[in-house]
């Protein structure tokens, strides 16, 4: 059931299921995506006694922000102190938090920085915390080359192409990022009108620049990048996930990432699946929210 509620900066839509006295499970969608990301992932968790909340991040589907006079920024900081905002909201003290791509940097840096919030934490691709100060060293070109959009995103001709293309853009990031989902067009459409948010492009263009040091982020969150600055470690209890088939971060090169989690933390690989994780492969990210819950 769709609902909204004023969060921080920010009127959130988001997805409830599951018994209001349930243990409560927030998950969060990526870049391009949204809930629809945990159409089957959530009856999993409620049938196992989960309130499971979804909802749309800042610039997707019926979100929307309260002011005019906020920053339309996409940073990681925004991103966390948003899922505190709505936790606060719904009088959440804590959870367990999962989610990949942009909405499992959200999940880390609050299990980071936050950790009484995080009851444990399912991320997909590891610490998904960006290291802006390292984003100047050159990565493998095996690397380089799978983050071309984000290059793309940092002159004002990118900016123009997904104002004007958004959905052709998307589509194309969904078949190369999972190159072994095989989506229909109807799957597709169920999400492709998020995007017409209308904040939808500045959020996603400031987020692929900041994280290069190529725009300033808001001054009201620069604390919280200092401190993310440090690396801080997850104390949590922590499943990571991996596509083996992920198009755009490739599973090996989350494997050195045991080192960012103090408490108990377990990596699971799994064959074919690409970026879109708790989509393409529900039975498994439900999984792990539950193993993670009981430890």
């Amino acid at each position: 059931m769709l609902k909204t509620i004023e969060a921080g900066a920010l009127r959130v839509a988001y997805e409830e299921r599951g018994s209001p006295a349930g243990s409560p499970v927030v998950l969060l969608h990526g870049f391009p995506y949204d809930v629809r990301a945990y159409d089957e992932v959530a009856p999993l968790l409620v049938t196992n006694g989960f309130r499971v909340i979804t909802p749309y991040l800042r610039g997707y589907g019926p979100t929307r922000f309260l002011s005019d006079g906020t920053p339309r920024s996409g940073q990681q900081a925004a991103l966390a102190h948003d899922l505190l905002a709505l936790m606060d909201a719904l009088s959440i003290r804590e959870a367990v938090l999962g989610g990949y791509d942009w909405g499992g940097r959200a999940a880390c840096v609050v299990a980071a920085l936050w950790p009484a919030r995080a009851r444990a934490l399912v991320t997909v691709n590891g610490y998904n915390v960006h290291d802006i100060a390292g984003s100047v060293r050159p990565q493998a070109p095996e690397d380089e080359h799978r983050m071309w959009y984000q290059y793309y995103f940092h002159g004002e001709r990118g900016r123009a192409g997904l104002e004007q293309n958004r959905r052709e853009l998307c589509k194309l990031l969904w078949r190369l990022w999972s190159p072994n989902w095989r989506f229909d067009q109807a799957t597709y459409e169920r999400t492709a009108p998020s995007f017409d948010n209308p904040d939808f492009v500045s959020v996603v263009i400031h987020s692929y620049r900041h994280r290069f040091g190529l725009a300033p982020g808001d001054p009201a969150l620069e604390d919280t990048e200092r401190r993310l600055a440090l690396r801080p470690p997850i104390t949590v209890p922590a499943i990571a996930l991996d596509g083996d088939g992920d198009g755009v971060a490739r599973a090996g090169v989350a494997r050195d990432h045991a080192k960012h989690f103090k408490a108990s933390y377990e990596r699971r690989v799994i064959p074919l699946v690409g970026h879109n994780l708790p989509q393409e492969a529900p039975r498994e990210f439900a999984q792990a929210v539950i193993d993670v819950f009981r430890r």
